[in-house]
């Protein structure tokens, strides 16, 4: 590992880098209090089974001693497959109590690249619920490096056996790391290539919960509906009430809005973490066209957060309407490898920069959180070996984005190569800089400017497209849900398409007419002008961990067999 402690301390009033330990303080000083709810049965009015702060400690610590049993010890590899419920929940605590590194991969990027991962990773363990352990089996997958397996319970009521029969008196180990020790290693969800592995240290995820605390004013005692998996693992170190809504996690733009909106109301919920294809969803739901009753669905909630992808004004205006009057939507922006980096919240995107997206600035992501040093450098594609001031690139010019800070994750696991593509060793500060992937600019008031992946650019003859900034001006059209920005090779030359996915069903004269206005729009500005082909896409590809990151390489290929 790389050392990059970056000043690290550990957080008041807790004597440990350990994210566990701010568990058994909760539990300590508000031993009472719901610390989850989860539904037992799958249909009809939900039922829940509720757990206290004193009773997750209690349970979190048995399974420290049944993870030790059988033979997990600190500094192991631990393979987590278990979909969000109490129980992964008790597992992800134990195993940060214990010091063990959790592999975390995400199910829905497909059994071949799950094998992959796995087989990178070299876990030494394996945890998972009985589907998982038959698909390791049927795939053998890591099965040179797997010795030690435990099915784990998937029900809302259930227990893991092998975890249990510990006495109450029993010494439980609690691992004190130093801020460089590894916790974690998160594969991405390889939307724009291979999935990597980012290396979490026990001082990236204290940084992450000290920086939710500070951003966005979370206290113990607030209650936090759990819609996406990684934010339900921080809501119990903040002393929040985790709601466990009955929804398939890996598609949330198919959740069910009255499995959102329903336990909301009944538990009085206070934050909302959701994907923008959620926040979608619920929103489209709960604005019938014509509907003027003013009513607010979801009172109680003092905030929104949405992240994974850029969330449009259209999504953010639908779904302002449903909250009380001065509660925003926040979009944090970052990356697995870095969150969060910068944070913009709904009022501002509604009320001024949307106007500039809608002429081809690209999408405001707001001001650097406190404690990230965010730089612009020249767009280059090869690995950069050391740090360079001459590097960086004025206000108000098209960049690299490249991060720095205690969130920033500093290597890959067991990808060298990988890393030195994504990192910048900085030998002045000791540090490495992670370089976005994405590209963007500062304006000059200081707030950062997404303008789209490094990747998915568009390079012809005449100059370089970026996608936000185009997709922003068509997406402006009222009948446009999203649009997708790719490159096809015509007559030997690249040329930019606009790929268009519609708000709802249009017949083909409707479609006619549409086009027509969409190249209107697109000649009134100089970055669009050049553009003459619209297609029309029924449902873009998107990736399945937020259902909201556009596949733009796979739209590419579809267009170009469009315009053959």
């Amino acid at each position: 590992m790389t050392p990059h402690s970056g000043g690290l301390h550990p957080p008041l009033g807790i004597a440990s880098f350990n994210v566990a330990a701010r568990l058994r303080q909760h539990a300590a000083t508000r031993p009472h209090a719901i610390a989850l709810r989860e539904p037992v049965n799958r249909r009809g009015p939900p039922r829940y089974i509720e757990t206290t702060f004193s009773e997750l400690a209690a349970s979190t610590a048995v399974y420290v001693i049944g993870l030790q049993r059988l033979g997990i010890k600190p500094g192991m590899r631990v393979a987590l497959m278990v979909p969000p419920s109490r129980e992964l929940i008790r597992l992800v605590y134990a195993l940060l109590q214990l010091g063990a590194v959790m592999v975390l991969v995400d199910p829905g990027i497909g059994i071949r690249n799950l094998g992959k991962c796995l087989a990178e990773a070299q876990p030494e363990a394996f945890l998972g619920i009985r589907k998982a352990q038959f698909a390791r089996i049927l795939f053998g997958w890591a099965k040179s490096s797997i010795r030690i397996t435990a099915t784990i319970s998937s029900r809302a009521d259930g227990e893991t056996a092998a975890l249990h029969g510990v006495t109450p008196n029993q010494d439980v180990l609690s691992f004190d790391p130093q801020p460089d020790d590894p916790a974690a290693i998160l594969f991405t969800s390889g939307s724009t290539g291979v999935p990597k592995g980012a290396v979490y240290t026990h001082g990236i995820f204290s940084a992450q919960i000290d920086q939710l605390h500070a951003i966005f004013g979370i206290e113990p005692g607030e209650v936090d509906l759990c819609t996406f998996p990684l934010f339900a693992l921080f809501a119990p170190a903040l002393g929040m009430t985790s709601i466990i809504p009955r929804m398939d996690f890996t598609r949330p733009a198919k959740v069910d809005p009255r499995e959102i909106i329903g336990p909301a109301q009944q538990f009085g919920v206070t934050n909302l973490f959701g994907s923008p294809a959620l926040i979608n969803r619920v929103g489209q739901a709960e604005n019938p066209p014509g509907d003027s009753s003013g009513a607010k669905t979801l009172s109680t909630l003092k905030r929104v957060l949405s992240a994974g992808a850029p969330v449009s004004p259209q999504i953010l205006e639908r779904f302002q309407k449903l909250l009380s009057p001065g509660v925003q939507i926040y979009t944090p922006y970052g990356a697995t490898e870095s969150l969060p980096v910068a944070v913009i919240g709904s009022e501002d995107v509604l009320n001024h920069t949307r106007h500039q997206t809608a002429v081809g600035a690209g999408t405001c992501v707001g001001k650097p959180v406190p404690g990230i040093e965010v730089r612009i450098i020249r767009i280059s594609d090869g690995p950069i070996s050391a740090w360079s001031d001459d590097l960086l690139l004025p206000a108000g010019e098209i960049g690299e984005i490249c991060v720095s800070g205690p969130v920033v994750t500093q290597e890959y696991f067991r990808r060298p190569d990988l890393t030195a593509l994504a990192k910048i060793p900085d030998g002045s500060h000791g540090r490495k800089w992670h370089r976005m992937g994405d590209v963007g600019y500062f304006d000059t008031h200081g707030r950062l400017w997404f303008c789209g992946r490094k990747s998915q650019r568009v390079i012809t003859p005449k100059r370089t497209y970026f996608t936000d900034q185009v997709e922003g001006i068509f997406n402006a059209h009222p009948a446009v849900f999203r649009s997708a920005l790719v490159g096809v090779s015509r007559n030997g030359c690249v040329e930019p398409v606009v790929c268009v996915e519609l708000e709802g069903a249009a017949n083909p004269q409707a479609m006619r007419v549409i086009t027509t206005e969409l190249l209107e729009v697109g000649a009134k500005w100089e970055l669009t002008k050049v553009m003459r082909t619209i297609l029309f896409h029924r449902a873009f590809p998107v990736d399945i961990r937020h259902n909201s990151k556009i596949f733009r390489e796979q739209l590419a290929v579809w267009a170009q067999r469009q315009v053959r």
